[in-house]
């Protein structure tokens, strides 16, 4: 049985719903050491700013029993690297190419979108996790107000499909995402990291040099999937899921949910086939259920009780 496990988010076709997430896919050279890039749907690529950036100082990633914390600080080339070196090497694959872009300022968004505008890439994922320098550095997402005006600003200064990643770290994360689709964005994606923090105990200290970080990895599923559920309710432009994703079990939970596409980040670290095994795994699942297009799983959750 012939089954199409092709995606359209904002009218970027996909040839699997299976994303390498930002942050841990670099720009995909380690890992096509390793994979066929062309398996894969998309990338998100490695988190750019204006300026390059060297990070933050180490330790920077602690271990926990289900997961991850980073607070790797967006260490990147710089947007102009990216463009020059970057994406010429990953037009040798047939993945869809996604530029994420983290900034200080509305300035700096509307910069870095205006000059992505030019480039041949795909799409454009904002990170709105950012801290606002100018508001005393609370984050952009953390307010529907803040999201509205990053989303804007980049929507007007590009003509690119606009994805906005959105933040767990809020007590509605419906109300950030209504935001961004207010805005103009094409897509949300969700979740980025939750804040943690891990103390050695021997020094009394927090591991991380930066005190708290983002934690990743299998332990935060089950909140982005509600997450992704309650964002499925709230907006009428698509989502794209992730957090926690190791199987195409995983992944089959965000789609059911909401979702329309999956990112796969942490696992890669523990598998770099991990997309790839999600991807077939997805199309295992489509055959084994005689449904020949996954578009027919999206949102068909249903309830207890309803």
């Amino acid at each position: 049985m012939h089954v199409n496990t092709g995606v359209s988010i904002a009218g970027v076709r996909l040839a699997n719903p299976v994303i390498a997430a930002s942050g841990t896919y670099g720009f995909g050279r380690e890992y096509g050491e390793y994979v066929d890039l062309n398996k894969l749907g998309g990338i998100s690529v490695k988190g750019l700013t204006l300026e390059p950036r060297a990070g933050n100082r180490t330790p920077r990633i602690a271990e926990t029993p289900a997961g991850m914390l980073n607070s790797v600080g967006l260490q990147n080339p710089g947007v102009e690297a990216f463009i020059r070196d970057e994406i010429p090497w990953l037009r040798k694959y047939s993945l869809k190419i996604m530029a994420n872009i983290a900034g200080n300022s509305v300035a700096d968004y509307i910069q870095m979108a205006e000059r992505l505008d030019e480039a041949d890439i795909d799409m454009i994922e904002v990170n709105v996790s950012c801290p606002n320098v100018r508001q005393g550095c609370i984050s952009f997402g953390s307010t529907p107000a803040g999201v509205a005006e990053v989303t804007l600003a980049v929507r007007k200064a590009t003509k690119k499909p606009v994805v906005v990643k959105l933040t767990p770290n809020v007590s509605d994360i419906s109300s950030t995402a209504m935001a961004a689709e207010a805005g103009g964005a094409d897509a949300v994606s969700l979740i980025n990291t939750i804040t943690g923090m891990v103390i050695d105990v021997n020094t009394r200290r927090p591991l991380l040099y930066n005190n708290t970080g983002g934690l990743s990895g299998p332990a935060i599923r089950p909140v982005a999937v509600r997450m992704v559920h309650e964002v499925y309710k709230a907006v009428g432009i698509p989502i794209i899921g992730m957090g926690g994703i190791t199987s195409a079990e995983d992944a089959l939970q965000f789609i059911i949910a909401g979702a329309s596409a999956v990112m796969v980040g942490t696992w890669n670290f523990n598998n770099p086939r991990a997309c790839i095994e999600v991807a077939d795994g997805i199309e295992c699942y489509l055959k084994e259920n005689g449904m020949q297009c996954i578009g027919r799983l999206t949102g068909c959750l249903e309830l207890n009780g309803e």
